[in-house]
């Protein structure tokens, strides 16, 4: 066997990721455990996609307000919370949302709070 790895491939699959994670040039929305993080979301175009390389994990990256910034919240398209934004825009043109997230990784979730 040859001691040399072709690292061609490694190089351009690094490319790719690093590319990926940079694909917007806001910061993102950092939403803390047990506090309501209030946005606005921008709902002026379609939101752009990535998928994660190791799990094909579908996330959107959503161009938002926070606290006079734009940010970008990345939002997994399986998460409730998704489907709700779309449909509450939809149906009202709601674009402020209060959100809570609770737990944290896999048991992250994401609860809308409504007042």
């Amino acid at each position: 066997m040859e001691n040399t790895i072709n690292k061609t491939w490694i190089d351009t699959e690094l490319e790719t990721i690093e590319k990926e994670k940079q694909k917007s040039e806001f910061e993102p929305l950092k939403l803390e455990d047990g506090k309501i993080t209030v946005f606005e979301v921008d709902f002026s175009k379609e939101f752009e996609k990535w998928v994660e390389p190791d799990t094909g994990v579908v996330k959107k990256i959503i161009p938002v307000m926070h606290e006079g910034e734009q940010k970008v919240f990345w939002l997994n398209t399986r998460n409730p919370l998704y489907s709700i934004m779309l449909q509450s825009y939809k149906d009202k043109g709601t674009t402020l949302f209060k959100v809570m997230r609770t737990g944290t990784y896999a048991d992250t979730k994401f609860n809308l709070v409504k007042e």
